[in-house]
């Protein structure tokens, strides 16, 4: 499979996969084309761009950067996504939330699954209080949990993931 610094690429995944899920969304999956820089992108590079309802992508935006930016998409609310270009700014405790809610929605990808979120989150430089994504997720996350259950992303009961944005 295609990686990119050893993490899951979109092209080794599928633009057609992650598309598919950003659509239940009600995200635009973009390709851009390689070598191109990437409109919408906060840190450059290869990394996945926000703009409005769309993500933007090259073959070789690692999965997790484009998850990231469905994951503030989805936790940000209406006000600040109606004007949204490249900086999902957000709090502390929302940028946590969108790192666990990008663990969780993981399971949703044909390919991806949360130990492989977690370990490519620790590959490309994520940084947690107990030294990996997946210690963090399991041991450190329940703020994050509550954030989530608070802005009715994930189920109270089951931990699982609520298919939707933030209202």
């Amino acid at each position: 499979m295609p990686v990119t610094q050893g993490v899951l690429a979109v092209e080794a995944l599928g633009f057609d996969t992650l598309g598919s899920f950003f659509a239940r969304l009600g995200l635009t999956l973009a390709r851009v084309n390689p070598g191109q820089s990437i409109p919408g992108s906060f840190w450059g590079d290869e990394e996945a761009g926000l703009i409005g309802d769309t993500i933007y992508v090259r073959d070789d935006t690692p999965v997790h950067s484009a998850m990231h930016e469905a994951g503030h998409y989805v936790c940000m609310d209406q006000t600040r996504r109606d004007g949204l270009h490249t900086n999902a700014g957000g709090t502390y405790d929302e940028e946590n939330a969108v790192c666990y809610w990008q663990i969780l929605a993981s399971a949703h990808l044909d390919g991806m699954d949360h130990e492989r979120m977690c370990a490519d989150m620790d590959r490309w430089g994520y940084t947690f209080r107990l030294g990996s994504a997946a210690a963090w997720f399991a041991q450190d996350a329940e703020d994050a949990h509550a954030w989530l259950v608070s802005a009715g992303l994930i189920d109270a009961e089951s931990g699982a993931l609520i298919i939707g944005v933030r209202h």
